[in-house]
């Protein structure tokens, strides 16, 4: 929903009411996972996308309904044997959409959470999905606050807790209940949509590289920060403007900096003096990706210093280097294409392997 939150807000501030499908649940080879959203607003106009093109037509038609009756809907769309021409997913999957209309006055709680997910504060929405509560109800959930109801005291109760726990994690996930929050009952699915703030993704060494991966990891919804420790190169002119620039030394940045099991480490230094002292920090530290440019022969002897250094055989298998896939990447550009298919690969189980030569879904459901 990030990336049509403008025109929501437009609508929402215009009090125009609007019809937003929320992708809830998918199964097998589905194109757009849970969270993927589509919103039809005054005079038809559309932003968004829940399957790439395939229901779309569907969905449209689905919000125009929901905004002139008022109700919310829930729809499955998946493959049709019997009729190729039927609306569905030529890809063989199967998603999930929750239809439903919002207005400044019925859902009071949405402006504050469009204004939150804008300035990158960490808010989960939980929408009830289906069971005895009314469907499309949210509850907004912050880390220190609510607003909102999804019908009974119980409900929100349990809902809260459980939405604060997701949105540590970064998670967008269904969760059942009973009609008064009760746990091994579920009568209620509620969608846990977790909007925490965007991962980080730290760049060492400020060289035509790091431009590079600093673009694609901007256009990946990275917060990226470039650091190095030579001023003359350390300088945002080099870098997008969406770009935190940092002068400092590597390692020293580092200590000062938090990270997460989501946050991106890229070493592009090659120079010892830099390297050892940061791998030291990063290896030891939760990080979703560590790697390290260099030779295979930098390699090596990077992983004799770090070893000479004290880290273990565990710290040092969570390096990847030399960094990136085997695309035969030779300018700066292809390099970062490199980086970011290994990133992308790593953090959803993917194979790296061309598709031609692979079996099975092509988007597999990502385990939690």
């Amino acid at each position: 929903m990030r990336e049509i939150l403008p025109a929501l807000e437009r609508w929402y501030a215009a009090r125009s009411p609007f019809g937003l499908a929320t992708v809830v649940a998918v199964s097998r080879s589905a194109p757009r996972g849970p969270g993927a959203a589509m919103a039809v607003g005054p005079d038809d106009e559309v932003v968004g996308s829940v399957s790439g093109g395939c229901v779309e037509g569907a969905v449209f038609e689905l919000a125009q309904e929901v905004v002139a009756s008022g109700e919310a809907r829930l729809e499955t769309f998946g493959y049709s044997d019997e009729d190729a021409f039927a609306v569905g997913l030529t890809c063989g999957g199967e998603i999930t959409v929750l239809v439903r209309p919002v207005t400044s006055g019925s859902d009071p709680a949405f402006g504050p959470v469009a204004a939150s997910v804008t300035a990158g504060e960490p808010v989960t929405l939980a929408t009830v999905v289906d069971g005895p509560a009314p469907r499309g109800a949210s509850l907004a959930v912050w880390p220190d606050s609510v607003a909102g109801t999804l019908g009974t005291a119980g409900l929100d109760a349990a809902v809260t807790a459980d939405a604060r726990g997701e949105l540590a994690l970064g998670a967008t996930i269904l969760r059942h209940y009973g009609p008064h929050g009760e746990r091994r009952e579920d009568d209620v699915t509620v969608f846990l949509h977790s909007f925490a703030p965007p991962p980080r993704m730290l760049v060492f060494g400020a060289i035509d590289y790091a431009a590079a991966v600093a673009r694609i990891g901007d256009f990946l919804g990275y917060r990226v920060t470039v650091c190095d420790a030579r001023p003359v190169f350390a300088t945002p002119k080099r870098f997008p403007a969406a770009v935190e620039v940092v002068a400092d030394w590597p390692h020293r940045y580092l200590e000062g900096t938090h990270t997460d099991e989501r946050t991106v480490i890229c070493v592009l230094t090659h120079d010892p003096k830099f390297d050892v002292p940061l791998l030291q920090e990063a290896l030891r530290r939760p990080a979703a990706y560590i790697g390290a440019m260099g030779s295979r022969r930098t390699h090596d002897e990077r992983r004799e210093r770090l070893t000479e250094a004290g880290l273990t055989d565990a710290e040092l298998a969570r390096l990847r280097s030399p960094l990136g896939l085997d695309l035969g990447a030779r300018t700066p550009e292809e390099v970062a294409v490199s980086v970011a298919a290994e990133i992308v690969a790593l953090r959803w189980g993917g194979s790296g392997a061309p598709l031609t030569a692979t079996t099975g879904a092509i988007h597999p459901t990502a385990a939690r």
